[in-house]
């Protein structure tokens, strides 16, 4: 079986509710985007009991990691945070605007990146 490799960002610069609040919703979505993984489970100890780094970057890091993790080629789950769903309460309207939103102009809290390759 091929070994996943899963990391999370947040930025530091959020209050620590926020940033648990980031990190969740990211395990929650990269759950959801590779449901067949070991990502099933706790955001932060997978069934396999390998925890996720939860790392801290700025937002433009966390930015030009997110653009460069979109243009591989790999079976792979890339979970945005950005910042604007924060202030939404609905889901169903987080789902219709975000479809119109550009994520290079976007301020983006965190990051979910889960993959699989070859160990």
């Amino acid at each position: 079986m091929l070994p996943d490799i899963r990391i999370a960002l947040s930025s530091p610069e959020l209050p620590p509710a926020f940033i648990a609040n980031t990190v969740s919703a990211i395990g929650i979505g990269m759950g959801a985007k590779m449901p067949s993984s070991a990502l099933k489970g706790s955001a932060t100890v997978p069934p396999d009991d390998r925890p996720v780094p939860i790392l801290q970057a700025d937002g433009q890091t966390i930015r030009q990691i997110m653009l460069k993790a979109l243009n591989q080629r790999e079976e792979h789950a890339i979970v945005p945070f950005p910042g604007f769903a924060r202030s939404l309460q609905d889901y169903a309207h987080y789902q219709r605007s975000f479809p119109h939103r550009d994520l290079n102009e976007e301020v983006i809290d965190g990051l979910g990146l889960a993959d699989r390759r070859n160990g």
